[in-house]
């Protein structure tokens, strides 16, 4: 386990590298001993300087949550991060790369709780009966940690890599539609990239949501009414650059777009 001061030093490095949108050397490469209780105590402790800065936290991202990343990663379990208010842009949105140290998209599922979720033993049918709606996201993945040889320590200890979020305006209740069978279709420049569905997503995108109400007990917290979990992307990730339009194309659940510049 990593001493206090040590994560408290991490969690300043990785705020200095979001303000400056750089990166800073591994923490596994530094600390080989670093767990995945430390990374989580890092991110924590930089959560919540944010907090305290005035950021305004809206939700949770779920990571990890297909079979082929958890291998990749050597884990069997899905990560968490969160996101706060000034990461999310409406469909259509024109994004500054500047804004990041690094740029990839994920396509996933969002849902909005209509009330609080906690476990113990919260099921996808309790997940299911607390969501308000699916709404189509887009991920925008962000790396303050060099990318060479990371482990899922540097990962979590970095909020999971999440950079910010595309939401759609396609509404559905759990009731409406077979969320398992909503496509994505990623287009970069008009050429598509990526393809898959969102039961890639642990068999179904809303398990991420009754995992994560299920680990927040662990914590003594819950999900509330009103946040938004990212659930999980269901395809590979997309690198992009200035200049790139992103489309994706989720069926029913209608179109995302937008443009890095």
């Amino acid at each position: 386990m990593l001493s206090h001061d040590v994560i408290t030093q991490i969690a300043a490095e990785l705020a200095e590298a979001d303000r400056t949108h750089g990166v800073i050397p591994r923490i596994t490469a530094r600390y080989p001993d670093a767990t995945i209780e430390d990374s989580y105590a890092i991110q924590g402790v930089w959560r919540d300087a944010q907090i305290a800065a005035g950021r305004r936290l809206v939700g949770r991202k779920i990571g990890l949550t297909s079979k082929a990343m958890q291998q990749a990663t050597g884990i069997t379990e899905p990560d968490y991060g969160v996101m706060f208010d000034d990461t999310v842009h409406d469909s259509g949105a024109e994004i500054p790369v500047e804004y990041f140290s690094n740029v990839r998209i994920e396509v996933e599922l969002a849902f909005v709780l209509k009330h609080p979720l906690e476990g113990p033993g919260c099921t996808l049918d309790d997940a299911l009966a607390a969501i308000d709606y699916a709404v189509p996201a887009l991920e925008v993945l962000n790396s303050h940690i060099e990318l060479e040889g990371r482990t899922i320590v540097d990962t979590i200890s970095d909020n999971a890599a999440y950079g910010a979020m595309v939401l759609g305006t396609e509404r559905r209740r759990p009731d409406e539609i077979d969320l398992r069978w909503v496509p994505g279709l990623l287009y970069k420049n008009g050429e598509i990239e990526e393809t898959g569905v969102a039961a890639g997503v642990l068999g179904h995108p809303a398990t991420g949501v009754a995992w994560l109400a299920n680990k927040f007990h662990q914590h003594g917290a819950r999900l509330e009414e009103g946040e938004i979990i990212l659930a999980g992307s269901f395809t590979r990730p997309m690198w992009v650059s200035r200049g790139d339009e992103v489309l994706c194309d989720y069926g029913p659940m209608g179109t995302i777009t937008c443009r890095f510049v």
